[in-house]
């Protein structure tokens, strides 16, 4: 990492010799983790600052419990557990979680690159049903999935009318809910035109909407579509009862989501509250999933 001067009223020129930039001025002991971290001074504002003053978990007091905390939260363990488990208020589980999902976000922006570099010719895209607060108000997310490396490259949340026989209990509780799932799947495609090529091959099911969102953002792709299957077990809708399964990858996809965030389990008091909440954990999962789940089928 680059030392430099962390404060932006500093006009010193960055590109000069550290030498000439800063003068190193002793270390001190974090009260935190007892490590030893070194000061420096700016030459160009006299300033003091530390080198972990650079790092996005400055004047974090806990900064040890972000990682086994990150563990839990993509294992199925909900926040007050995880508070439990880790021995801090819930409080502080809520702030982490904040903070983890931004820097999950940077990471997966980073991640992504290779896939500028060398766009994907294959795709898989589906929609997960969730709710927020209640059954009657459910939610879409918008998903793709490289069908080789079951990595995920997008996800959308949007809101969507209940449907079924809570339907009629909705409009009488909660009124006119607005379908925006049109807008989820445009933002979705958008999202993947930096990392898919032009004329790929999109796998999905016999969603009628699909091709008219699709071929906006990606005019000469091919897209395939299958019949949907029933699931091999009640309530488990994404693994299906089927010799072969051509959306397997992002079928298994979306059954490790609903196994590994106790907000999308089948039966869980784990509701999401707010639509953002559920946000945060996605980005916080895809992350995850990215970088540890599925790093060896990569390989």
């Amino acid at each position: 990492m680059r030392i430099q001067c962390p404060y932006s009223e500093c006009l010193g020129d960055h590109s000069r010799p550290f030498s000439e930039r800063l003068i190193r001025r002793g270390t001190f002991k974090r009260k935190s983790d007892s490590e030893r971290i070194p000061r420096f001074i700016c030459r160009a504002c006299g300033r003091w600052f530390s080198s972990s003053h650079l790092l996005p978990t400055f004047l974090q007091k806990k900064r040890k419990l972000n990682r086994p905390l990150l563990k839990l939260l993509n294992s199925g363990v909900s926040q007050r557990r995880a508070a439990r488990f880790l021995g801090i208020s819930r409080q502080t589980v809520e702030r982490k979680f904040k903070f983890l999902a931004e820097q999950a976000r940077i990471s997966q922006n980073r991640y992504q690159e290779k896939w500028r570099k060398t766009p994907l010719t294959e795709v898989q895209f589906d929609d997960l049903e969730t709710s927020e607060h209640s059954k009657c108000k459910p939610l879409s997310v918008a998903l793709a999935v490289d069908p080789k490396t079951r990595k995920i490259l997008s996800f959308q949340v949007s809101q969507m009318p209940c449907k079924g026989r809570l339907a009629h209990v909705a409009r009488l509780k909660y009124g006119y809910r607005k379908d925006e799932r049109s807008l989820g799947w445009t933002r979705l495609f958008s999202a993947l035109r930096d990392l898919v090529h032009d004329q790929s091959s999109f796998l999905s099911d016999e969603n009628p909407h699909y091709p008219r969102h699709l071929k906006s953002q990606f005019p000469n792709a091919c897209h395939e579509t299958v019949k949907g299957g029933r699931g091999c077990i009640a309530g488990q809708g994404e693994l299906k009862k089927l010799h072969f399964d051509p959306l397997f990858s992002l079928n298994h996809t979306c059954a490790m989501m609903r196994a590994n965030m106790n907000r999308l389990f089948r039966r869980t008091w784990c509701t999401t509250k707010k639509r953002e909440g559920l946000i945060d954990h996605l980005s916080l999962y895809v992350d995850f999933h990215n970088r540890v789940l599925t790093e060896k089928s990569a390989a």
